[in-house]
């Protein structure tokens, strides 16, 4: 029985599934595109659940169309936007708002304020990043700021965070398994890239609750 290896590519534009044979030769591709929101200038948004929907869609359609089973995939990869951000309700598995995406430009002025206290140096010593709305940290904070009983759900330990790896693993897993992997925690700008470690000073200059991080593993884990 042949085996195959199906990777997940999850861009900002659109996802793809592709499947690999036993010689690493590609046997089929699928694609999907979905919707991009943009509230305010500067804003880019998408929605997490539609992330999912087209994710779903092309692993269904690659495998369909080559009539391979499920027995035969020997395993899964994931390659994702990296920096983009969501945070869910760990209960009900429902996103408490877009996805704000690794180009918005709308906690601008967190990175500004923290700037401004002194503390640009302290995240590029810890993180080996630029305090920059690029990066996942200062945008889990903005919804936690900005949505109506967010922190107070975050600090109860009903809400999780994640980039989109994250998310993809724990609507795969059946929400079983909350982790991401070292590449993709170390653009979050709240990851200690010389302990491997969530890092608490991080956490509480961005006022982010250690409890709604995922755990952090090998990417071949």
């Amino acid at each position: 029985m042949e085996k195959y290896i199906l990777s997940i590519d999850q861009g900002t534009t659109s996802s793809r599934a592709i499947l690999f044979n036993q010689k690493g030769e590609i046997a089929g591709v699928a694609q999907r595109e979905f919707k991009q929101y943009f509230p305010q200038s500067g804003w880019v948004e998408h929605d997490a659940n539609e992330i999912w929907t087209s994710v779903l869609a092309v692993m269904t359609e690659v495998i369909n169309e080559n009539d391979v089973r499920a027995d035969q995939i020997a395993g899964i990869g994931i390659t994702n936007q990296r920096e983009t951000t969501v945070v869910w309700d760990k209960h009900t598995g429902r996103p408490i708002y877009h996805a704000i995406v690794w180009q918005s430009r709308q906690t601008q002025s967190i990175c500004s304020e923290l700037k401004q206290q002194g503390y640009e140096q302290t995240f590029r010593d810890k993180t080996g990043l630029l305090l920059d709305p690029y990066f996942a940290g200062t945008k889990v904070k903005w919804i936690l700021d900005n949505v109506e009983g967010a922190r107070e759900k975050a600090e109860n330990g009903d809400l999780l965070f994640g980039t989109i790896d994250t998310w993809l693993v724990w609507k795969l897993s059946g929400k079983a398994a909350h982790i991401t992997d070292y590449s993709n925690a170390s653009r979050t700008l709240m990851f200690n890239i010389h302990d491997l470690e969530w890092d608490d000073e991080l956490l509480e200059l961005l006022t982010v609750p250690k409890n709604m991080l995922p755990e952090v593993k090998p990417s071949s884990e």
